[in-house]
């Protein structure tokens, strides 16, 4: 029942920042300012969270309302997987984040695998397309979020040591874990049958993308 509500707020604050965008009607225009600030007041609602709180989440969006996209990166050595530690929960997660303008998402993958893992991966293959609100994921987003998940190689003439890991903004710790014996996720970000999926396309078990 929950995710409904969540649902509902997010097609409303969808509606109104579309509104505001094409309406050239001042009155059309504060009622849909005011939608806007009702879908906020829902999420607070449902997150228990103060309304501010909610206000500030968003980045500032103009034009017609589209969800938002996570790249994760897979990189494996037999049957085990390179997780970073996220310093925000203290649970370990794929690689990745935020895809960023101007940069596809292949190479965003990449760039992800080497700022929080500090690793060289090559060869970013898309093998699973997710609709975050579809799955278990932790805490629901006010933000419709398409997550992009890759299986990339490592760098063969780079080979990642853990013990030369160095923390940075987002990470505090990389390292190699059997995909049986998987340490706690950091479940808003990445599930464990994300790992297995991945593993099956990198051993070929899977052979097309899955898309929700």
């Amino acid at each position: 029942m929950a995710q409904n509500w969540v649902d509902f707020a997010q097609r409303l604050r969808a509606l109104a920042q579309t509104g505001q965008t094409y309406t050239d009607n001042h009155f059309e225009l504060e009622r849909y300012q005011e939608l806007e600030r009702l879908a906020h007041q829902m999420f607070a609602a449902l997150s228990g969270s103060p309304v501010e709180k909610v206000d500030n989440f968003f980045f500032p969006e103009h034009g017609y309302a589209t969800p938002k996209i996570d790249v994760r990166g897979a990189v494996f050595r037999d049957d085990r997987v390179l997780l970073v530690r996220e310093r925000r929960d203290g649970c370990w997660t794929l690689p990745g984040g935020w895809a960023d303008v101007a940069e596809p998402p292949g190479p965003g993958t990449i760039r992800e695998i080497w700022e929080e893992a500090g690793m060289r991966a090559v060869n970013p293959r898309l093998a699973l397309l997710r609709d975050r609100n579809l799955h278990d994921y932790k805490h629901q987003s006010p933000s419709h979020i398409y997550k992009l998940f890759y299986v990339c190689d490592e760098a063969p003439e780079e080979r990642f040591s853990a013990t030369e890991f160095t923390v940075n903004n987002e990470t505090d710790g990389a390292d190699f874990f059997a995909i049986n014996d998987l340490p706690p996720l950091s479940t808003p970000r990445t599930l464990e049958k994300d790992i297995h999926h991945l593993h099956a396309f990198w051993c070929g078990d899977i052979t097309e993308v899955v898309s929700d």
